[in-house]
């Protein structure tokens, strides 16, 4: 394998992938305009400002795209000492928000550390952690993936985040998470016999919470998933009008600022169903246009991953792209009721400073990953 010149400051020389970063500033743009659209109206609702919103989410992004320029310049490997630093910072945090007073009165869901002005769900920070240490682990051991003393132990990572997640509760994060690992562990080379496996055992520890209660929400979501006019006016007036907002865009949409649903009838318009306000403007066909752009970040990103000069680039590459591809589906999934409301917002779009900058910066990680690719061979 041709080694790689690394300068001794850490910084990386190659050319960045110019695709892969035009489809996330394309995205990022779309998003943000959406974003405004979406919650001007609810903004000037509920805070007697419509631009409250989108200048917080503007203010993220400029910041966001600084942060992944500047991370693209570092060599990937830089951030591979601090991946057991990260997992462990993770992990304190999940504990930490579940000794937290809920965010939102009246519902025991506690996701969220609040910082001053600055909010953030610590499960963002563990799909990082994820990826990061299990990369690293699968790189510096993969002759080791048929040893079930080193399976059983990425397993156990894994489950720990997952654990902690599942009782905030937020099964959505919980599925991301595992599904992020999961994926890791075959690219590293898992073998099939512990795939299924692993698959018997998402499914044990599934079951198992519901059993116990520990995500007894997930009965009723079920049920007014199956049936949302079952509870019109309560738990499935969300999908109900998502579905009436998706439905009124047709094929072309009502145009961009024309949504009818956004005016208080989609709950929070601005955050896990903002693809439904997407829908009723942009229509059928701008959906469409979206959902391709996803799956060729997804493309593009994994075509990064075969291209990195090592194991630990690659594995780095295909998780952080695979956590957008998913999310983005999940979402979507959601928002067209495909599955039942699990809460999950869609990556360049929804609302969230915080998350919106976590996220620019690993898509910055993704194309240092792609500079090392383009550094010349020695």
């Amino acid at each position: 394998m041709a080694k790689i010149k690394r300068k001794k400051n850490e910084y990386v020389s190659g050319k960045l992938d110019i695709t892969f970063l035009s489809f996330v500033l394309i995205l990022l743009t779309v998003g943000l305009v959406m974003l405004f659209s979406a919650s001007y109206a609810y903004s000037y609702e509920y805070y007697g400002n419509s631009y409250k919103f989108i200048t917080r989410q503007s203010m993220f992004a400029v910041l966001g795209v600084a942060a992944m320029l500047i991370i693209s310049k570092i060599d990937y490997h830089f951030w591979r000492k601090f991946a057991w630093i990260v997992y462990g910072i993770s992990i304190a945090m999940l504990a930490v928000v579940k000794a937290l007073p809920p965010m939102i009165k009246g519902m025991d869901v506690k996701r969220w550390i609040v910082i001053g002005p600055i909010n953030f769900q610590p499960s963002e920070v563990a799909k990082f952690a994820v990826i990061l240490l299990f990369s690293s682990l699968i790189a510096a051991n993969y002759k080791q993936m048929k040893n079930i003393k080193f399976i059983a132990l990425l397993v156990l990572l894994l489950v720990a985040p997952c654990g902690l997640v599942i009782i905030e509760p937020h099964l959505s994060a919980t599925v991301l998470i595992f599904a992020i690992g999961v994926v890791l562990l075959i690219v590293g080379g898992l073998q099939k016999r512990y795939i299924f496996g692993g698959i018997a055992l998402g499914g044990v520890l599934g079951v198992g919470a519901i059993a116990t209660g520990v995500i007894g929400y997930g009965s009723d979501r079920v049920k007014y998933w199956l049936d949302p006019w079952a509870d019109a006016k309560g738990l499935g007036f969300q999908t109900i009008q998502s579905l009436l907002a998706i439905g009124s865009g047709g094929i072309l949409g009502r145009g961009i600022g024309q949504s009818r649903q956004k005016y208080l009838w989609v709950p929070e318009p601005h955050n896990d169903f903002i693809f439904a306000i997407v829908c009723e403007e942009l229509g059928l066909i701008g959906a469409l246009v979206i959902i391709l752009l996803f799956c060729l970040l997804v493309w593009r990103g994994f075509s990064i991953a075969m291209r990195a000069k090592d194991k630990f680039g690659s594995l780095l590459a295909i998780g952080l792209t695979f956590q957008v591809g998913l999310q983005a589906m999940l979402n979507i999934w959601v928002v067209t009721n495909t599955i039942p409301n699990t809460g999950i917002s869609l990556p360049f779009f929804s609302y969230g400073g915080t998350s919106l900058l976590i996220l620019l910066a690993e898509m910055g990680i993704v194309l240092s990953v792609s500079r090392g690719a383009n550094i010349e061979k020695t």
